[in-house]
């Protein structure tokens, strides 16, 4: 008999909305030897190439931005009991580095990021799709905060990124994306409830 393939999860949601708590809550309560997590924020594009001024032009929130083919062939090695080397970017320069991070095979692949339902060749890897859906404001406020302790970002340029870049993406790409989901958790990481219940669901199929 051949071995299950890992069961592959995948967490949408627009930026702030909580996507890495309910990850996090997940990690935690079914084992992290036990779920290989990937982050499609990871996997933006190499700009090292470009002037500084061209790359604080580049619109980060648009599925381009990202070597979304890449995550396909890592989840498809993990899918097939590979590891995989992640790449490791850097926010504070827009750049991605030289390093990579080792990501072993689990019997569940968890991936999160907020364009991963656009592209139907990913999308179509996942066995469940969550989508975590927090209202504009709060989302804002969060992405503020984390850009500015995390990223080393202004506040001028925040509010000038989310306004040019970041709410029309969100709309554009984003919210469509929500239609795909098996289950929608509102408030994220804050909803037990749900998160009780996709947490069971999880350990099922892995049990079975």
């Amino acid at each position: 008999m051949h071995p299950k393939p890992p069961l592959t999860i995948g967490i949408a949601g627009g930026s702030g909305s909580g996507k890495t708590t309910v990850a996090q809550e997940i990690l935690n309560r079914v084992g992290t030897d036990r779920i290989a997590y990937l982050q499609h924020d990871s996997y933006y594009k190499d700009r090292a190439g470009l002037p500084p001024a061209q790359r604080a032009k580049v619109n980060f929130d648009h599925p381009h931005s990202l070597e979304t083919e890449l995550l396909i062939q890592h989840i498809v090695a993990l899918r097939q009991m590979q590891k995989i080397q992640v790449p490791i970017y850097d926010f504070s320069t827009d750049r991605r580095t030289d390093r990579t991070q080792t990501v072993e095979p689990r019997g569940v692949i968890l991936v999160e990021g907020i364009l991963i339902y656009v592209e139907p060749s990913l999308r179509d890897l996942f066995d469940i799709k969550l989508f975590v859906d927090t209202d504009a404001d709060v989302r804002f406020i969060r992405r503020l905060q984390r850009d500015i302790t995390e990223r080393g970002r202004t506040t001028e340029s925040v509010i000038k990124q989310y306004q040019s870049t970041v709410r029309p993406m969100h709309l554009e790409f984003v919210e469509p994306s929500k239609r795909y989901a098996d289950v929608i958790i509102p408030e994220g990481g804050f909803n037990t409830a749900a998160l009780d219940m996709v947490v069971a669901r999880i350990k099922s199929l892995l049990d079975q």
